[in-house]
């Protein structure tokens, strides 16, 4: 893996470094529009039979923990905004090697998960063109994405404001329905359904604290894609600003969505019978009286699968044009277009996804069993990595440095210590299940993949890179 002199941050071969386009609007929509996808959508069946109504608790719980993440790594990504955000601070407090795996292993993480979105795309479009070939909906799909992230910043960031928009303005309008429904009776003759379902089919904890436990696995998939925004520092308009407000806010909307949405469909419908009638979403409208219900949660599921692949081909970019400044891929991946557009390394990204085209076309069906939990573990590498390398970067601070800190992390470091054994905690119950377990095979085996190659060609990222990291604030 040859590679050339890394490139100090926004200078990059040709002369035309990273744009500062995305605004505070843009950040927002997009780190909801990574993590509200299509499993949401689809109820998340598996997921309820295990906890019941206490399936909130797990989504409550795992949210802490993604808030304390985010809260870690908002601390050094305000501090120091650059492009490629965590895997540049893994290297500068952990080290080179550190850096390297996190930002192979979350270009990784990405192609993994736009395979599987790509193939959501796939699925739902057949839902309407039963006699087209799945893989063609896929190419279309990964082509259509690419394009967007080939133009500009700007463009990517407006296609992804608008369509993060579509799934908020569902997601609202199921749970204004919903709260009618449950207070008011519509739908139902005017006569209140109430809360009651939330604890009369064995209670609010059928399955006990075990079940809630056995749940989080599936819950933590669900938020993956929220560190996107630690990306975006790069190329936002104005970090110190825009950064410290979209952490804050997306996480409280991503908890009221889920948590919201969730409460209404469990009030709504009995636990244990959710995932039997098909979408709660499509139940939910068709109660309200929406007859062509199923067919508008079909163009949201489809549009969800479209924004999250959209997020994944521009974080896939961004970060291999990190790790070709830092001198840890080819050097020609650091080279941008006149407006600002890591071409080459999103072009890199979209060939290899187009093997997700080719798993299409060999096996359908399996696709996305096999993809979803080999990019849940590489989700909380890169959440474990955000986490010790805040904790390094705070004990490196002397005390006036820590005090003239512009966003900082709460508790610190208790805080930290508890996301981090929540996270250890996760990876024990994806290794007691046999459809998880598959994920502890291969993101460990693709690590060690990574180490050898960076050992043999010593992809040791030179001083001048060091110190470019730095001397952005």
């Amino acid at each position: 893996m040859p590679v050339g002199n890394p490139q100090p941050h926004g200078d990059t071969a040709s002369g035309g470094p990273l744009k500062r386009e995305l605004g505070e609007r843009h950040i927002r929509l997009m780190a909801l529009g990574a993590c509200i996808g299509v499993g949401l959508f689809l109820g998340s069946a598996k997921a309820i039979q295990m906890a019941g109504p206490a399936i909130m608790l797990s989504y409550i719980l795992g949210g802490l923990a993604i808030l304390v993440i985010m809260r870690a790594l908002g601390e050094m990504a305000v501090h120091n905004p650059v492009a490629g955000s965590f895997s540049r601070y893994a290297q500068d407090y952990l080290g080179p090697l550190a850096g390297f795996l996190t930002g192979w292993n979350y270009w990784f993480l990405w192609l993994v998960t736009c395979v599987a979105e790509i193939t959501a795309v796939a699925v739902y479009m057949g839902i309407w063109f039963p006699d087209v070939p799945r893989w063609i909906w896929a190419l279309a799909a990964l082509i259509s994405m690419g394009s967007i992230n080939l133009i500009a910043v700007k463009a990517f960031g407006e296609f992804e404001f608008w369509f993060a928009l579509i799934k908020i303005v569902t997601i609202i309008a199921m749970v204004i329905g919903g709260v009618g429904i449950i207070a008011f009776g519509f739908g139902n003759d005017g006569v209140a359904l109430g809360i009651s379902n939330l604890w009369a089919h064995g209670g609010f904890m059928p399955n006990g604290v075990t079940g809630v436990l056995m749940s989080l696995q599936m819950v933590m998939f669900a938020y993956l894609g929220v560190e996107m925004i630690g990306l975006t520092a790069g190329e936002a308009k104005n970090p110190q600003k825009t950064i410290p407000d979209a952490i804050g806010s997306v996480f409280w909307r991503i908890l009221l969505f889920y948590v919201g949405a969730l409460f209404v469909i469990l009030s709504i419908y009995p636990w244990n019978e959710i995932g039997t009638q098909g979408s709660p979403f499509v139940m939910t409208f068709e109660r309200l009286g929406i007859k062509t219900a199923a067919g508008i949660i079909n163009f949201v599921v489809i549009t969800a699968a479209l924004s999250s692949c959209n997020g994944g081909i521009f974080s896939t970019g961004r970060m291999l044009y990190s790790l070709a400044q830092n001198g840890q891929a080819p050097a020609g991946f650091a080279k941008t277009s006149n407006n600002g557009v890591p071409r080459r390394a999103l072009l890199l990204s979209i060939a290899v996804l187009l093997l997700g085209v080719v798993l299409n076309y060999l096996v359908p069906e399996k696709v996305f069993v096999w993809v979803t939990s080999i990019a849940t573990f590489g989700a909380i590498w890169t959440w474990v990595m955000i986490l010790l390398a805040q904790l390094k970067f705070r004990k490196g601070l002397s005390a006036s440095e820590r005090a003239g800190l512009k966003y900082k992390m709460w508790l610190y470091p208790v805080s930290s210590y508890f996301a981090l054994a929540f996270l250890v905690l996760v990876v024990g119950l994806m290794a007691y299940f046999p459809d998880t377990r598959v994920a502890l095979y291969v993101g460990p085996a693709f690590l060690v993949l990574l180490t050898v190659l960076f050992y043999v060609f010593k992809l040791q990222p030179n001083q001048v890179s060091q110190d470019a990291v730095r001397s952005v604030s």
